[in-house]
């Protein structure tokens, strides 16, 4: 039986709270109340968002909507861009933020907890075709693989640092408060990375410290970026002392951290990273499987329909 059109697919990623089944009971309320035809499907972990979007997308829905955060929507854009060009064309995906950090979410406007203006806004269906940025890379066994991203590549401490705000979190219940106490955790550290980058005609063969390529905000790290420019911002931090840290700290906080003066920022619309010795590597916000070798960043244009705010 084919879906009717304007029926919405419903993907809900409970966040690891105590009370999952409330959020969705007043998201439920409020799409009944502004009259929207929908079916939902819940994902039980992080490893089963995939397969149901695909479902989602095979079921024939022309309106997907993630109610999730970063990691949910990278999968989804994922999936979608597996599919043939005129069945992704005729899909518009949308977001209900409801993840550990929402960034992408936030670019557009979308806050967490108003669910009403949310919903009121993915109602309207006003759609914008936005870029995907894409990592491209060979695992262990040589096998050639991407991945696409709709946010920012880390690479470096700054992976290391989102990696254990995710595990952290919990302990604080705060975003603000996980991110700087796993800033200052990290840094104590001095983690740096031996580094050859080539961004556009400059090459860079030296220690860095973190290194973001964004196609949006890139969690305040590539503050200017769009994600419909056809081109990737990227920020490049050398060392700094433990003072320059702190107010790095400070500028990052107040989106100003192309202010700090280690910060070294691009523009351009291919990367070639040709080593990052131990570097762990975030897309999204999730760490992936370290690259094997040289790997390229790109970026796509206006791939995906997304519903954006009025």
């Amino acid at each position: 039986m084919a879906v009717n059109d304007s029926r919405w697919g419903i993907l809900y990623c409970p966040k690891n709270s105590l009370h999952p089944q409330k959020r969705w009971d007043k998201l439920e309320r409020c799409l009944h109340d502004n009259q929207i035809e929908f079916d939902f499907v819940q994902s039980e972990n992080t490893g089963s968002v995939e397969r149901l979007v695909k479902m989602l997308i095979n079921n024939g829905y022309k309106t997907i909507i993630i109610v999730g955060g970063d990691s949910a929507l990278n999968d989804a854009v994922n999936c979608l861009m597996q599919v043939e060009l005129t069945v992704r064309n005729d899909i518009a995906l949308g977001l209900i933020p409801n993840g550990l950090m929402n960034d992408f979410a936030h670019f557009w406007g979308f806050k967490e907890g108003e669910i009403e203006e949310n919903v009121k806004w993915l109602k309207s269906r006003r759609v914008r075709k936005i870029d995907l940025g894409r990592i491209n890379y060979k695992n262990k066994k040589g096998e050639s693989c991407h991945r696409y991203f709709l946010n920012c590549v880390n690479i470096g401490l700054i992976a290391s640092i989102m990696n254990l705000r995710r595990k952290t979190r919990h302990l604080f219940g705060s975003r603000t408060v996980s991110f700087i106490f796993s800033f200052i955790l990290m840094i104590f550290q001095r983690l740096e990375y031996k580094m050859n980058i080539r961004i556009n005609t400059d090459v860079i063969k030296r220690k860095v410290m973190t290194l973001c390529v964004g196609n949006a905000r890139g969690y305040g790290q590539t503050p200017s970026a769009v994600p419909y420019n056809g081109l990737l911002d990227v920020s490049v931090v050398y060392h700094s002392e433990i003072t320059q840290m702190f107010e790095g700290i400070y500028l990052f906080l107040n989106g100003k951290f192309l202010n700090h003066r280690s910060v070294h920022p691009y523009r351009t619309r291919e990367i070639e990273i040709n080593e990052a010795i131990h570097a762990m590597v975030g897309v999204d916000g999730r760490l992936m499987n370290t690259p094997v070798g040289p790997f390229t960043i790109n970026v796509e244009q206006e791939v995906i329909n997304f519903l954006i705010p009025d």
